[in-house]
């Protein structure tokens, strides 16, 4: 998959494509049906199926301070994408300055003059232009004889639409489950493991502490999860805990991973860890001997977790996680 950092750089590369627009954060069941509709298009052309998103999130720089934590990493959106098929992603710098872009420049410039665009596919909810004036309607009239326009419909699972928003409060939640049936694999934050406390250790259950990359993070609590490694081949279950540990009355927020069965050094690793299930809330405990007791429960009940998860076609888990990172 070629991924063009700007539609500029894009210019004259993808004449004839079918093109989808949007943000694609999570990259979930609704977005797949955009991608399923422009990899048609672009075959029936036998045209490059391409997707135009764009960075940082539009809301980063028109409203920062109500700007969503994003689901995904930029290196497992491309990750994402490219697993679905497609032949190019266009990354266009979205700034104060693009955003007053007029929807006439932006349709008559950059769709069909840089991009060569022959067929736009975008969502029912679509917006762009300055002020975010444009809708599908108005990118069918300004797009003209020279490119079609395809407006995906909003796309339900069991009677609940499909958006990145909602995916979003299921994961702050806790809801790691029911995310997962949203993005049709389980949710996954990435991250390098970095130095911590050593507390695990000491108590006989050593943990990975993960330096999130991923904005998006699951409600404080006790996950039963699934990992993969940089370097290491494999995916290992686990327990995960996101929270400050109120038995050590510790303050900070941390994300502390303990692998079964995976006995190595991981300090500098990138990691990427699926939470498949949420087994329990933050609790503080009396001692440290009934936390240790009661880890080792949650492990035990990490582990049936996970071996179902693996079975579960829905999940894709081993897909999913695969060499963390950016491949591009």
């Amino acid at each position: 998959m070629n991924v063009f950092r700007s539609i500029d750089e894009a210019r004259g590369k993808l004449s004839g494509c079918a093109v989808a627009i949007g943000n694609f954060d999570g990259v979930h069941l609704g977005h797949g049906q955009l991608l399923a509709k422009a990899k048609a298009l672009a075959a029936a052309r036998g045209a490059p199926a391409a997707v135009l998103t764009f960075e940082p999130h539009p809301a980063k720089v028109l409203s920062p301070d109500f700007a969503p934590p994003l689901i995904a990493t930029t290196a497992r959106k491309l990750r994402l994408l490219e697993d679905e098929g497609l032949d190019a992603v266009v990354i266009q710098p979205f700034d104060r300055a693009y955003a007053a872009t007029s929807a006439e420049a932006f349709v008559r410039r950059d769709l069909v003059g840089s991009l060569g665009a022959r067929d736009i596919v975008v969502g029912y909810d679509f917006t762009f232009g300055k002020g975010r004036a444009g809708t599908p309607e108005a990118l069918a009239r300004l797009a003209g004889d020279d490119a079609g326009v395809r407006v995906v419909p909003a796309f339900a699972r069991d009677q609940l639409v499909v958006s990145s928003s909602k995916i979003r409060e299921l994961v702050l939640a806790g809801r790691v489950a029911q995310a997962a049936e949203l993005l049709g694999r389980p949710f996954v934050v990435d991250g390098r493991v970095v130095p911590g406390r050593g507390r695990g250790r000491t108590i006989g259950i050593p943990t990975a502490n993960v330096d999130p990359d991923t904005e998006l993070l699951p409600a404080s609590g006790v996950y039963a999860v699934l990992a993969a490694v940089e370097g290491i081949e494999g995916t290992f279950a686990g327990g995960a805990n996101i929270g400050r540990k109120p038995t050590f009355g510790e303050e900070d927020l941390t994300v502390e991973v303990h692998l079964l069965g995976l006995d190595a050094d991981l300090y500098g690793r990138t990691m990427a860890v699926a939470f498949l299930e949420r087994l329990r809330g933050e609790q503080r405990f009396a001692s440290a001997e009934e936390l240790v007791a009661r880890i080792r429960l949650d492990l035990e009940q990490a582990r049936e977790v996970a071996a179902k998860a693996v079975s579960e076609p829905l999940l894709t888990v081993v897909d999913s996680l695969t060499g963390p990172g950016d491949r591009q």
